[in-house]
């Protein structure tokens, strides 16, 4: 079972990303607050659970907590700010969109800055540890599968259904293909062999 607060503050807040590493798509974060007595044996960092059980939890996640809210940041972001400090933008704006605000935040990595000035602390594996990170992660990952699933349809040749914009060989062979999509990261290396994409879509 993880951990429920970190701090002594409460109302406290969990956040993380979904995304990060992939070649196209946006980087998804989510925060989560949850009440003081919420327990869960079964809620834990969503890269350990089955995408069925994650879209099982979603729901109870949403209903239960007191507060959530979720955020998409475009690859033209991305490419414009970088791939981190999109992600903190991310989480950021999921934190100020909470109502009641946070009076603490935990945050799922190693790098953050508050730009509400709340107390935060940055925890490696956070969401492994603490409930409310681990719900955040299931919440960012949800959403962004969701995404993915729907611009698939756009352009189905690079089966985002299945790969979520990661750097699969699949996905990558489609790139080389077909080139880049409006979807894409520009600034990620989108082939390994470096080669210049002539056109985009």
């Amino acid at each position: 079972m993880l951990y429920h607060n970190f701090s002594t503050f409460f109302p406290e807040a969990g956040t993380d990303e979904a995304g990060r590493g992939c070649l196209a798509g946006p980087v998804t974060a989510a925060a989560v607050i949850l009440p003081e007595d919420f327990k869960s044996e079964i809620i834990h960092d969503s890269k350990k659970l089955s995408e069925k059980t994650r879209f099982e939890l979603r729901p109870i996640i949403e209903k239960e907590a007191l507060s959530f809210a979720v955020t998409h940041l475009e690859p033209n972001i991305i490419d414009e700010i970088n791939i981190l400090n999109a992600s903190i933008k991310a989480m950021q704006q999921s934190l100020a969109k909470l109502n009641p605000t946070p009076l603490y935040i935990i945050v799922d990595g190693n790098k953050f800055y508050s730009s509400e000035k709340i107390p935060f602390s940055c925890i490696v594996k956070g969401d492994s540890k603490y409930l409310s990170i681990a719900a955040a992660s299931i919440l960012a990952k949800t959403y962004r599968d969701e995404y993915m699933d729907k611009i698939h349809d756009e352009f189905p040749m690079y089966n985002w259904k299945k790969n979520k914009g990661y750097p699969t060989k699949e996905h990558r062979e489609a790139i080389l293909k077909y080139g880049s999509t409006k979807y894409h990261r520009m600034s990620f290396k989108l082939l390994p062999e470096q080669l210049k994409l002539d056109f985009e879509f």
